[in-house]
């Protein structure tokens, strides 16, 4: 399983992005997808997973402002983020994973300036 991020880019506070993640291999409806992120200094964090039964979770700083959706038979992986705040600024990541696999795409910078 391949991975691309894109979309990110410089942001005004209270602006939004859509970030999209193109997921390309085989057995894609078999994984969970989710978004991560990683300020400078500071460890990667989770943002938010849409597993393969389609439940959703978000880190609570993120919630009623984030909205992680996939779809095209899973090939396309999107982060909405509205109401968007400087600690937001990080490189965000896209992730595939199920049992014994974890895949990861580089990255896409999010700046948000307050």
């Amino acid at each position: 399983v391949q991975l691309q991020a894109s979309g990110g880019g410089l942001v005004q506070a209270g602006g939004s992005l859509r970030l999209s993640c193109l997921v390309s291999g085989s057995a894609l409806s078999t994984y969970n997808l989710a978004w991560y992120r990683q300020a400078p200094g500071n460890a990667r964090e989770w943002v938010a997973t849409i597993q393969r039964s389609g439940n959703i979770e978000y880190t609570d700083s993120v919630k009623g402002r984030f909205t992680i959706s996939r779809g095209n038979a899973n090939k396309w992986l999107w982060l909405q983020m509205n109401d968007l705040k400087p600690e937001d600024t990080a490189v965000y990541y896209c992730n595939a994973r199920k049992e014994y696999y974890d895949h990861w795409g580089k990255g896409t910078q999010v700046t948000v300036s307050s």
